[in-house]
Order: structure tokens, then C-alpha cells, then sequence
């Protein structure tokens, strides 16, 4: 049962990632009618993944729950590492 509150966090934590650089782009008009489609794509991948993992815990499939929502929270979690290891170790980049 832990694992799934941990996936779901991250899930969580990557869809409100993705949502602020929605709204952000709507405000500065980088989203426009030309690219919104695949935003509303990206977001509906999104919220399918989490709520796909929610209604699956619910009706008892909890490994396969786990499985739905390591789909997105396994890349999340490795690039937040990467940001991480690079703020942390700051590398040379010449």
C-alpha cells in the first residue's frame, strides 16, 4: 500500500509540473492554437495515468495499479535525480 501512495506522490508532483508549464505557456502565448493539441494530449496522458492507477487500486487490481502509474512516476523520478545530480555535483560542461 506504500508503494502505491509513493507512486501516486510522484505522479502527482510530475502533473503539477506539467500543468504549471501549461498555464505558464498559455500566459506568454507559446501556447497557441498550433501546439495545443499536444498539450491537451500530454495532460490527458496525464490524468488517464493517475486516474487510470486510482480506479484500479479501487477496485482492488493493486499491482496493476502499481504498474499504470510507474508508467509515468519511474521517468519522472529518474529526471528529477538527473536535475538533482546536476545542481548538487555541478558539473564542468567544457
Amino acid at each position: 500500500m506504500v508503494l502505491y501512495w509513493i507512486l501516486l506522490g510522484i505522479d502527482a508532483a510530475a502533473a503539477l509540473v506539467a500543468l504549471f508549464f501549461f498555464f505558464i505557456g498559455l500566459a506568454d502565448g507559446s501556447v497557441s492554437s498550433f501546439n495545443a493539441g499536444i498539450w491537451l494530449a500530454l495532460l490527458g496522458g496525464i490524468g488517464a495515468v493517475i486516474g487510470g492507477g486510482i480506479a484500479l487500486n479501487a477496485s482492488g487490481r493493486r499491482r496493476t495499479a502499481w504498474a499504470v502509474l510507474s508508467v509515468l512516476a519511474v521517468p519522472a523520478f529518474l529526471s528529477g535525480l538527473l536535475i538533482l545530480a546536476l545542481i548538487v555535483l555541478q558539473p564542468n560542461w567544457r
